[in-house]
């Protein structure tokens, strides 16, 4: 975590230290897990504040970091820090925490906004942390595999989820990314419809969007299956939607404008006819949390960056009939993407 903590302080000038509170961040910088805690990072010294129920696995993961119990306060911390500034996370941090925090640091210093730069490094991705993205991906896809086994009229969407988280679990899981969605007829045109008591009948779209934790990083991964034949109208937006993400997948190249890429994808569905049903970013980046920058959108202003991650997930959505989306997680490596998961893309009838 060194390397990380010295990236963090050569992007902050010398009289400025920073104090960390999100769980995301306390992860990424010392490798604690828990979100009991604060970091306190100046350039002499770096402190993980918690109390006694982590002391033990603070020491543990956390190893170049020297405890401070925080029942002492951060008096006694800010004064030993020579630095002017103490920068603090925005985004996290309440106006209550603020104010808490402003009584007690030292009459020389002032809280400073921090947050892009304790987030930016976060954007690329090292070898250790693609692999941890990869295997859980993997995990998904093995799950994808299984779930085509277990689906079939009758069900209800809950149980499909239910069985889908089950098997990622047995699969060395720790966690889930985020609630699974799981949204049959029309329903499946929610983008974020997560699983409900509907019994999922023959003729029915199905979409499934699920991922898991694997030490620590998340997978993202959606599919959609048709349960019975499909209807004409269901293999028309299919292979729209197909034919945008494939398009997203190449049109991902290092040095390329994000809102470029989301373009092109966006562009196909618009031409066929269906632009006003898709309406959220054509994909995001996938780390520690499910949803992370840079991100591919029309407002981005973010460019592709080797060790970027990428999702692209295409979607057309119809009120009254019902949705398709398919998205892939990938990693930016060498000038172009390489696609982390596996599962098949072409339109399933089960």
């Amino acid at each position: 975590m060194r390397d990380r903590i010295d990236r963090l302080l050569g992007s902050i000038a010398e009289d400025e230290a920073v104090l960390i509170s999100s769980y995301p961040n306390i992860f990424y910088y010392s490798g604690f897990t828990s979100a009991d805690a604060y970091l306190f990072i100046t350039h002499n010294k770096s402190y993980i504040i918690t109390d006694s129920r982590y002391t033990i696995q603070a020491a543990e993961e956390a190893p170049d970091f020297e405890l401070h119990d925080i029942s002492k306060g951060f008096e006694e911390l800010f004064k030993k820090a020579d630095e002017r500034a103490v920068g603090f996370e925005e985004e996290h941090m309440s106006v209550k925490e603020y104010n808490r925090f402003e009584k007690r640091i030292s009459n020389n210093q002032e809280l400073v906004l921090m947050q892009k730069n304790i987030d930016e490094p976060r954007k690329i991705k090292d070898k250790n942390e693609i692999e941890k993205l990869a295997t859980a991906e993997a995990i998904g896809d093995r799950a994808f595999e299984h779930i085509l086994t277990y689906i079939k009229a009758g069900r209800t969407e809950k149980e499909v989820a239910l069985e889908l988280e089950y098997f990622m679990k047995k699969q060395g899981a720790s966690a889930l990314s985020f609630a699974t969605i799981a949204a049959s007829g029309e329903r499946s045109a929610m983008p974020h419809g997560t699983a409900s008591d509907k019994v999922i009948e023959n003729g029915d779209f199905l979409t499934l969007d699920f991922g898991c934790v694997f030490n620590g990083y998340c997978s993202d991964m959606t599919r959609t299956v048709v349960v019975g034949k499909a209807a004409d109208w269901q293999r028309e937006i299919y292979d729209v939607v197909l034919k945008a993400q494939l398009a997203g997948l190449d049109a991902l190249e290092t040095g390329k404008k994000c809102a470029a890429v989301d373009a092109v994808s966006r562009k196909i569905i618009s031409d066929a006819g269906y632009g006003k049903n898709f309406g959220h970013s054509l994909g995001h980046s996938v780390g520690i949390e499910i949803h992370e920058n840079p991100v591919l959108s029309p407002k981005s202003g973010d460019t592709v960056k080797d060790g970027n991650i990428f999702t692209v997930e295409p979607g057309i959505y119809i009120d009254g009939m019902g949705g398709v989306r398919i998205e892939d997680m990938t990693v930016m490596e060498n000038g172009r993407a390489r696609n982390l998961a596996a599962s098949p893309k072409e339109l399933i009838e089960l």
